[in-house]
């Protein structure tokens, strides 16, 4: 198994294939750097998308950066992520199973090029992270430049268990930062409880992580599970890291640059407005912050952001591959469903409200214990809906299809009320109320749905023609030139149980020619009416 133990490895084979877009040009990254990445989003076909490395950065008052800033390297594309994971896109799926089944716990080193340049003490007062080409997210509503690639190491105080999750960081000043992790976050939860113990909680952001650890940032684990170890798994090899220069934690040693610091448990802050990925800026709300006590990089590095905000994004993209691997583990693995076959979750939904599960040959009582499995462990999925092994889940209409014509929502629709939620849902409670944003506020009641769309009986056939037939007919569209297709399987019928043999028989007469003979039968099966 191969990986790219560093960003530059990666940056250096994308651009090999012809995914890299270096802007040489000035761009102002509090104006321009994220719109431009915005424009392929809402503008390219997902294969066209590249990553984009800004090489020639100022902002607002004019300041020139000397580092350079790269957005979509992570997952600008499905085709992206699986060259993070030095994979094809089909083998994502293989390599995260064997990550979470084999991981592999990570090596310290002494020495690492994350500590080549270290600041502390007046350094950090004078620049400090404001030499860091961080941009504006969403110009005209975001309140400040935020880190968004930022991966926050915490360690539980309790049981030591190391935490890597992505949260975003507010540039509040040369040596704070801002820090927004949700309910239910790893960095919220080490938080609380350092809290209720009367102590700070030590951290350390890492910018610029090898793939490895940003795909494993933004995925979710149960709270005892070392990410860095599923990184290792990812990888093959253990990963390699380092021990911080101020704080009691360990950090990636191939990494970009590491901000150190301390996220006191005794007061907060206002922090947002925030364009946020339910596609709605994240209102201010009063949250942790942390005091910057060091900042280590490479001797030349490369600063990453992912672009998040309105679905479909880099953020979303990410999101996708990696919980829906996280839920079919959960499934196919600690439950023991060996007949699940995919899990699909989609991104115009933030990669979080719907879920859709493809299951082979379910029985009544399985379709429960699956939806109560994912709302009780999954944190996703306001909607999750169970289909057949005909469905392709990841064609949102062949879905659709499904559910108007193979449920009813009086037998087969269950709601569930919890308290899991997801805090930036803002149909819980109004931005001004807020859904559990707030530490230590309670949180309030919300809801899923799921919906068994599989069939309950056999059903006729498809109505659509046999395949035979089908693809005779695109011989004859492509004899007249008619131009590409693009076709979506199964683009023939096929049987789903219920068909007899006199329905298949007067079917391949009808083909012959004879259908008049099937005529004459159904005179001789005339019938008076009352």
């Amino acid at each position: 198994m191969k990986y790219y133990k560093n960003l530059s490895e990666h940056l250096e084979a994308l651009e090999r294939a012809g995914k890299l877009t270096r802007i040489r040009s000035e761009i102002n990254k509090d104006t321009e750097l994220h719109p431009l990445i915005r424009l392929q989003f809402l503008g390219l076909a997902e294969e066209k998308r590249t990553a984009f490395l800004f090489e020639n950065i100022v902002d607002s008052k004019g300041k020139k950066y000397r580092m350079p800033y790269v957005v979509g390297c992570a997952a600008a594309s499905r085709e992206i992520y699986a060259m993070g994971m030095m994979c094809e896109p089909d083998q994502i799926a293989d390599r995260w199973l064997q990550a979470q089944t084999h991981p592999i716990p990570p090596k310290l080193v002494e020495n690492a090029p994350v500590q080549e340049v270290v600041y502390t003490g007046e350094d950090l007062k004078k620049e400090g992270i404001t030499m860091l080409p961080i941009p504006i997210s969403t110009p005209g509503f975001d309140n400040a430049p935020y880190t968004s690639a930022s991966n926050w190491i915490t360690r539980d105080p309790e049981t030591g268990v190391r935490n890597v999750g992505n949260y975003r960081g507010q540039v509040k000043a040369p040596d704070r930062f801002g820090i927004f992790p949700g309910l239910g976050q790893g960095g919220r939860i080490h938080w609380e409880k350092c809290r209720a113990k009367g102590i700070p909680l030590q951290a350390a952001m890492v910018l610029g992580a090898p793939p490895n650890i940003s795909y494993v940032a933004i995925s979710k684990f149960a709270e005892d599970v070392d990410e860095l170890a599923i990184a290792g798994g990812l990888a093959g090899e253990p990963v390699e890291v380092v021990k911080c220069k101020t704080v009691d934690l360990e950090v990636p040693a191939h990494a970009e640059i590491i901000v150190e610091g301390i996220i006191p448990t005794d007061s907060l802050e206002p922090e947002g407005p925030f364009g946020e990925m339910t596609g709605f800026m994240a209102s201010r709300e009063i949250a942790p912050y942390m005091n910057v006590t060091c900042i280590t990089h490479r001797k030349n590095p490369v600063c990453q952001g992912f672009i998040s905000q309105f679905p479909p994004s880099e953020s979303s993209k990410i999101r996708q591959i990696s919980w829906e691997q996280v839920v079919y583990k959960m499934l196919a693995v600690d439950y023991g469903m060996k007949n699940i076959m995919d899990v699909v979750l989609y991104e115009c939904t933030g990669s979080w409200g719907l879920c859709v599960i493809r299951i082979k040959k379910p029985e009544r009582e399985q379709t429960k214990q699956i939806m109560k499995a994912v709302s009780d462990r999954f944190w996703g999925g306001k909607m999750i809906v169970l289909v057949d092994e005909d469905i392709d889940p990841r064609d949102l209409e062949s879905v659709v299809w499904a559910m108007s014509f193979r449920m009813q929502p009086h037998r087969d629709v269950e709601m569930l009320r919890t308290k899991k939620i997801l805090s930036l849902d803002y149909s819980i409670a109004p931005p001004e109320v807020g859904a559990g944003r707030k530490p230590g506020a309670e949180t309030p009641e919300s809801s899923c749905f799921l919906m068994d769309a599989t069939l309950k009986w056999p059903y006729p056939p498809t109505s659509l023609p046999k395949k035979e037939i089908m693809d005779r007919a695109i011989q004859i569209w492509d004899r007249e030139g008619l131009g590409p297709l693009k076709l979506k399987e199964p683009y023939w019928g096929y049987p789903l149980g219920h068909w007899t043999e006199e329905d298949a028989e007067e079917a391949a007469m009808a083909l012959r020619g004879d259908y008049l003979k099937i005529g004459e039968k159904a005179a001789k099966g005339r019938t008076k009416t009352d």
